[in-house]
């Protein structure tokens, strides 16, 4: 019956994961640039369906006609980009097996600086799972607004969607993500082009005066336009992910990688860009009132509403931001696996999974951004300013790595090279500051308390694998001494087949042999010593009164009287005889007391806990 029900167990994980690949298929599993583009960009250019919108939430504080900085500011933002996109694709070629943020400043900077990039994208990619599917339902409701209420139970299924689709592998997910990608650039550009032929054929007015009415709440000031800048930048997240994930493209890896970010940059200016001018030109402001989204309404200006167009470009626009999480879910995992087999992270990060996927990483980023959902409401707004302060941290962190990696190596055009990663930090770390200062009641604070918790617990880590490999090292304790005596203690709780099997095993191990019965329940002792004076084997039975029936302490206190710390050749083992019941749930319906035996002894030196299983039929 057990294997029947681990035969069903594998069809199912078959089904949703698919089938074992071996190792030697991995590089098989690299991507296209087609492909890479979906993996990798997808968050990135999603960002252009609430970046303007949230943008203009800040501004329309200052009333409605304050909208119309939003295009300036789209305008340095891209700016922005065309810097980091530059300084990128120096990395990526300086570090063609992955130029990621951490593995930069940790070469180039030193320990604390790479682990503060490393907590700041971890962190950040969790929040990108989160934003991105908030945001994606924020379309859906838009287009169904019944929906709303059911927001964070959609973020949920569609967080779990995610996560098998990426157990899956690679590749798969890549051929899955592509379709929705490119779907969604068509739309998108299409709207772009549908809407500049509507202005052009209009004979190109000034921009409409705002739909939507917004009193002053707040004095237009620099700080007030900075908070409007800084909630803009959401834009520029994903874009280090593809200097992450170099070592996924298929070869040349820096070439094909280096083409797929300059594409990536391109396309994502000009849909920021796009979308600001015509939500300008069109006087498209963000609606606090019905929660529709601000690309919702610029569709059906263009398109017009109930128009298979408009419904298209909702459906397009909700998918790729869902989607959109599949950067983060192929990155955490990846740096998860850099930062284990570095030993900042548990080494179980580092094993692939049987698809050729780092399960584990994937798992926990699922579990973490479906708490995020919950404590936020699914609510985008709430979650950007959370967003991208990690991303700016980690940007300027690599920048300033890659300044000092070319100044040590030299090379052609070095000072070139060295301007440009330099030009990069000076202004991604002048936006840290910004969006420090202009979010940091608003939700900033939680990332800048968040992050050297993060870098503590790596540094602890780090620790506890140093201390191991230090006391497991044959070079520095030697051989360990021999083990001459081997004394066995049999505990148990009544006299039974099982118990006769731990017998026998417990004599093949040792002719000092001890079993002992903790006596909870006075009246059962007699019927116990019947019975093992019959099946005993002559082995002796130590009774040890429990006037307060517990198990565990009576038995601790016996093998600590028998054991003797001073004797290095003395060993003391404890046999356990467990019954293994046929189904899995009916072990539930047995006490544990084996397994509390365990972890009772399991931190203490020179005591081995050794279990002999004894498994029972389902005869019913």
């Amino acid at each position: 019956m057990t294997q029947t029900f681990e035969r069903k167990g594998m069809s199912l994980r078959r089904l949703l994961f698919g089938d074992p690949l071996s190792t030697s298929q991995l590089i098989h599993e690299r991507l296209t640039k087609v492909k890479a583009l979906a993996v990798f960009a997808s968050d990135a250019l999603s960002s252009t369906a609430y970046a303007t919108e949230e943008m203009m939430l800040i501004l329309v504080l200052a009333g409605s006609g304050a909208a119309h900085l939003a295009w300036p500011l789209a305008l340095a933002i891209a700016g922005l980009l065309v810097i980091v996109a530059s300084s990128y694709h120096q990395t990526i070629h300086a570090y063609p097996n992955g130029g990621g943020s951490y593995i930069v400043s940790h070469d180039n900077l030193g320990q604390v600086p790479g682990l503060v990039a490393a907590a700041s994208l971890l962190t950040d990619y969790v929040l990108t799972v989160s934003v991105s599917i908030s945001a994606g339902v924020a379309a859906l409701t838009s287009m169904a607004p019944p929906l709303y209420p059911y927001r964070v139970g959609i973020a949920l299924v569609f967080i779990l969607v995610m996560m098998i689709l990426n157990l899956r592998g690679v590749r798969e997910s890549g051929t899955i993500f592509s379709i929705p990608t490119y779907i969604f650039l068509i739309i998108m550009f299409g709207l772009l082009a549908t809407g500049m032929v509507k202005w052009i054929a209009a004979g190109m007015p000034a921009p409409l005066p705002p739909q939507r009415h917004y009193p002053v709440a707040h004095t237009l000031t620099l700080f007030l336009i900075l908070r409007a800048f800084s909630s803009g930048c959401a834009a520029l997240t994903g874009v280090e992910a593809i200097s992450n994930g170099v070592p996924a493209f298929k070869p040349p890896e820096s070439k094909n990688a280096a083409t797929t970010l300059t594409a990536m940059a391109v396309l994502l200016i000009t849909l920021f860009l796009g979308v600001t001018f015509l939500a300008h030109q069109f006087g498209v402001v963000p609606d606090e009132v019905t929660h529709e989204t601000l690309v919702s309404q610029l569709g059906r200006v263009v398109f017009g509403s109930n128009t298979l167009p408009y419904y298209a470009l909702q459906f397009a626009t909700a998918l790729i931001l869902v989607l959109a999480a599949n950067t983060s879910f192929a990155d955490f995992p990846r740096l998860s696996a850099i930062l284990a087999r570095d030993r900042y992270m548990p080494h179980q990060f580092s094993h692939l999974g049987d698809r050729l996927a780092f399960s584990n990483g994937i798992i926990v980023l699922a579990l973490a951004s479906s708490l995020l959902i919950v404590l936020f409401g699914g609510t985008t707004t709430r979650l950007i300013p959370l967003y991208a302060l990690g991303v700016f941290l980690s940007f300027t962190l690599s920048q300033l790595g890659m300044v000092a990696r070319w100044r040590r190596v030299k090379g052609p055009r070095w000072q070139l090279k060295a301007l440009v990663n330099g030009v990069g930090a000076c202004v991604t770390g002048i936006v840290l500051i910004i969006f420090a200062l202009t979010k940091f009641v608003d939700g900033a604070w939680i990332v800048i308390v968040w992050i050297p918790i993060f870098i503590s617990f790596f540094l602890a880590v780090h620790r506890h694998y140093v201390s191991v490999a230090k006391q497991l090292s044959l070079e520095t304790y030697g051989d360990p001494s021999p083990i001459h005596h081997n004394r066995v203690i049999v505990p148990i709780g009544d006299v039974h087949r099982a118990v006769l099997a731990a017998l026998h095993y417990a004599r093949a191990l040792s002719d000092d042999v001890t079993a002992v019965y903790v006596e909870t329940d006075p009246t059962r002792t007699p019927r116990i010593l019947q019975k093992w004076e019959k099946w005993g084997k002559g082995i002796p039975l130590e009774i040890l009164p429990s006037p307060y029936r517990s198990i565990i302490a009576p038995l601790v206190e016996y093998v600590d009287r028998v054991n003797d710390p001073t004797r290095r050749d003395l060993v003391v083992t404890i046999v356990l005889p467990q019954f293994v019941t046929a189904r899995p749930w009916q072990q539930l319906l047995h006490n544990q007391t084996a397994l509390l035996i365990q972890m009772a002894f399991l931190f203490r030196k020179e005591v081995i806990v050794v279990n002999v299983p004894f498994h029972l039929h389902d005869i019913a």
